[in-house]
């Protein structure tokens, strides 16, 4: 029955085991095990009367939880948390009457969802220091490589091949600096109770307002958080919602950008995507070499993007101290937002490690625009000859149209040949218009800049950045 049924691609084909496991069923249930032990630990500590043979079993089961015992139990309670409380009870039988003492579902549901959350910004940040590693290698060895720069999809300037991986690169820098940032401002829901008010922990504690906070610090150094939001209602602010999912779409739109780019510089083919031995661009057309790479990060970015909008929906949505509405969509626009990132970043990191330039394409491309280029100094060199710069102006203008049209009608670029023989540069050597053709005579402090941005930026932000990512490792590149 189970093969019948619809499944996400995020999970057959596109995200990572890694991250899959995150949002897994059993990771999530384990977590809510950790959470109720590290309550009733707490709790013990504090003078509460529980059981060493109840925290003994507790530690005992925290991962072998029975989903289908568990699923029976919420088939008859129609409650998520009663049922695993009552199958962790079957389980762990001396800590069955302290198990939840005091807590709200959302202590386990939300609290978990910040953990999952907190390891999940940490695999995504090992994954574009991944694609910031590999683009690093290739900005390095084209960082002197002249192409056209250009805007509006017209040539403008002159920029190198190093330099404009740089922009990209740039762009997922500012990404790491924000999952740096929101890992670490991530905090703890904390043991609040029902509404927020705590009223059962301290009818627990006797009115003791003192061991209330002290439970609730304990409880939050247990799971490894520095701290938990200052007040909450029943669950944490939906506002932290929308700011994951903020960091989750920059992610994608970074990559979006660069995967755009790539799709128009794989048909000027000047840049190429890998490209397997054996992999088959076209059912029909069996010449095409589609860039089946960059396709998919624009789909799946424009997937992500999409769910920035349910997370400010949900947050500006909640009534009061809480809604239930915020539940459905938050089970699916959470774990797909971590998912879809992730499967654009195992994308983009094995494209930027395998990309291919095409050095004698680009060339041609910067040849035949070169002309155009050199016409600002070709008409300082007529001035300094002697001739009137507007005269000068309108010869270069004149020709340069002319050229213009003949290209398109499949002529070559021969602006140069008529600059020579018009009179209002006869005093300009042919040899001295010739040497304005140099392409690394234009691209300005390109090449520097790359080493700049690499060694002065990147890599001090990257040895900062490292010690808060996850181990990315590798995976399944599927089309």
């Amino acid at each position: 029955m189970s093969d019948e049924r619809w499944r996400s691609p995020l999970g057959t084909r596109y995200a990572s085991p890694a991250m899959q496991i995150l949002w897994g069923e059993p990771h999530r249930i384990g977590l809510w095990r950790r959470l109720w032990l590290a309550l009733a630990e707490a709790e013990r500590e504090l003078g509460l009367d529980i059981p060493d043979e109840a925290l003994v079993q507790l530690r005992s089961q925290l991962d072998t939880a029975d989903l289908a015992a568990a699923a029976r139990y919420e088939r008859r309670f129609r409650h998520d948390v009663m049922a695993h409380i009552h199958a962790l009870g079957d389980q762990a039988p001396a800590a069955r009457a302290y198990l939840h003492l005091g807590a709200t579902s959302a202590f386990v549901t939300d609290n978990a969802d910040l953990i999952v959350m907190r390891e999940g910004f940490r695999l995504l940040l090992g994954r574009v220091i991944a694609v910031l590693s590999a683009l690093e290698g290739f900005a390095r060895r084209t960082a002197a490589i002249p192409c056209l720069a250009y805007t509006h999809f017209q040539p403008a300037q002159l920029t190198t091949v190093g330099k404009r991986a740089t922009l990209w690169m740039q762009d997922f820098a500012l990404d790491v600096e924000e999952l740096c940032h929101r890992t670490m401002a991530l905090r703890f829901r904390g043991c609040q109770g029902t509404t927020g008010t705590q009223a059962a922990f301290l009818d627990l504690f006797h009115g003791d307002h003192d061991k209330v906070r002290e439970l609730e610090r304990r409880v939050t150094a247990k799971l490894g958080f520095r701290e938990q939001y200052a007040v909450t209602g029943q669950t944490y602010p939906r506002k932290a919602d929308s700011m994951v999912l903020d960091a989750l779409s920059g992610v994608a739109q970074s990559a979006a950008k660069m995967a755009g780019d790539l799709r128009l510089l794989q048909h000027e083919g000047e840049l190429l995507e890998p490209f397997e031995s054996e992999q088959i661009g076209s059912s029909a057309m069996a010449y095409k070499r589609n860039p089946m790479r960059a396709e998919r990060i624009t789909g799946l970015a424009r997937f992500v993007i999409s769910l920035q909008a349910n997370g400010a929906h949900t947050a500006a949505g909640q009534w009061l101290e809480r809604t239930l509405d915020d539940s459905a969509n938050r089970r699916l626009t959470l774990p797909e937002a971590f998912l879809g990132t992730d499967a654009i970043l195992v994308l983009a990191a094995n494209t930027a490690a395998g990309l291919e330039v095409r050095e004698d394409v680009i060339r041609r491309h910067v040849e035949e625009q070169m002309p155009y280029m050199a016409t600002e100094r070709w008409l300082m060199l007529g001035v300094e000859a002697g001739g009137d710069r507007q005269t000068l102006h309108e010869t270069v203008r004149g020709h340069s149209l002319a050229v213009a049209e003949a290209l398109r009608r499949g002529g070559p670029n021969d602006l140069l040949a008529r600059l020579a023989a018009d009179p209002g540069f006869a005093a300009v050597p042919a040899a001295a218009l010739q040497a304005q053709l140099e392409p690394a005579g234009y691209i300005g402090r390109a090449d520097r800049q790359v080493g700049e941005f690499l060694d002065e930026y990147l890599q001090p932000l990257l040895q900062r950045a490292r010690p808060l990512a996850a181990e990315a490792g590798s995976a399944e590149v599927r089309v």
